[in-house]
């Protein structure tokens, strides 16, 4: 049922992941579309055009005006990384709510000033990360929380790697140091470092290092890396691979004592009405050693709504807790971006000590 009074989204940036975004806050039932902007009124006509969008939509041809907006009340920034500290903190200054495209920042230095921009001007914070949404995400936390069927964290690794041709290799905007430096770190590196923070309850690890298999461009920009995370206290270790240059790839892979969890596709599901993951407990070899006492368990979860516009529901549905019932904007997901941006600050410190462990 759709709401009488859902949030009203901007949307500044006319990236191609934007009409997605624009999608899901169409399927969302408490959001609506207020406006689009880019740098040229042009190109948000195009999108507009290209994506069906209604008439009622405003287009603006440059962000400010669609910050001034006094009908807009929550923006989707999916800029290149390097802009999102100017206009963050001028979405918060003017009051919107914002949701904000990952990699959030260049460090954690320049999402700390947008965090406390949005603090103190008590406006919601989340970051675009869509997986967190999906239902089968808090699925597999339940069976990873089961000391019996799982037991105690061993280990993790994830993987979320692309092939890009020459044209993204040579032109896109995250292989360019002046619009996204952080390259494959940042665009895939993200979603790995998420799950795996996911994992272990966002526990700093103690260590992180990246490993000396990296390949950058000719500016400089990470084009394939691996990095291990350690926990001392807790014997665990995490590691991930995140590439412009691989086979598409969105493993997650989770160890216990007791069982284990795999899924190839944690990013984006296969399907969009519907996900699965494996489970197994209590796995042996049978005699001489010929094969499995079990097999994997394939749990399948649906959902009503694609993971992108559960995204945009839950945010909605923070933003009308803060705009109508007097809620403070909800802290988890401030902390959730700034544990991911904090490890990727860390593996980029080991590359420039020469793949040493940096201590968190």
């Amino acid at each position: 049922m759709a709401d009488e009074n859902p949030v009203r989204f901007g949307i500044m940036g006319c990236a191609e992941i934007a009409r997605k975004v624009a999608r899901a806050i169409h399927l969302s039932p408490n959001s609506t579309l207020h406006a689009v902007a880019s740098r040229s009124v042009e190109t948000a006509e195009r999108f507009a055009a290209r994506n069906g969008l209604s008439p009622t939509v405003k287009v603006y041809g440059s962000y400010s005006e669609l910050l001034e907006d006094p009908h807009v009340d929550a923006v989707y920034m999916p800029l290149p990384t390097t802009l999102h500290l100017h206009w963050a903190i001028l979405a918060a200054q003017n009051k919107k709510h914002l949701l904000l495209e990952k990699p959030t920042a260049l460090d954690v230095g320049e999402l700390d000033r947008i965090l406390e921009a949005c603090e103190s001007n008590g406006v919601q914070f989340m970051d675009g990360s869509m997986w967190y949404h999906h239902p089968r995400t808090a699925k597999m936390k339940e069976l990873l929380s089961d000391t019996k069927r799982f037991g105690q964290i061993k280990s993790i690794h994830s993987s979320s790697s692309y092939s890009g041709n020459s044209e993204f290799l040579d032109n896109n905007v995250r292989v360019k140091p002046d619009l996204d430096a952080l390259g494959a770190l940042g665009d895939a590196g993200w979603y790995c470092i998420g799950a795996i923070m996911w994992a272990m309850n966002y526990q700093p690890p103690s260590t992180v290092t990246a490993l000396p298999s990296i390949s950058r461009n000719s500016s400089g920009v990470i084009l394939s890396c691996i990095a291990s995370l350690h926990w001392e206290k807790e014997a665990v270790v995490a590691t991930f691979f995140c590439s412009f240059l691989a086979h598409e790839s969105m493993d997650l892979a989770i160890s216990g004592s007791n069982g284990s969890l795999h899924l190839e596709d944690f990013i984006i599901p296969y399907e969009e009405n519907s996900a699965f993951f494996t489970f197994t407990s209590g796995a042996k070899f049978v005699d001489l050693h010929v094969g499995w006492n079990v097999k994997p368990e394939e749990t399948l979860v649906e959902s009503e709504l694609p993971q992108e516009a559960m995204m945009v529901q839950e945010f909605a549905r923070l933003v009308k807790g803060v705009n109508i019932s007097g809620c403070k904007p909800d802290c988890q997901w401030p902390k959730v971006s700034r544990m991911s941006q904090s490890v990727m600050d860390a593996v980029i410190k080991s590359i420039e000590f020469g793949f040493k462990p940096v201590r968190m």
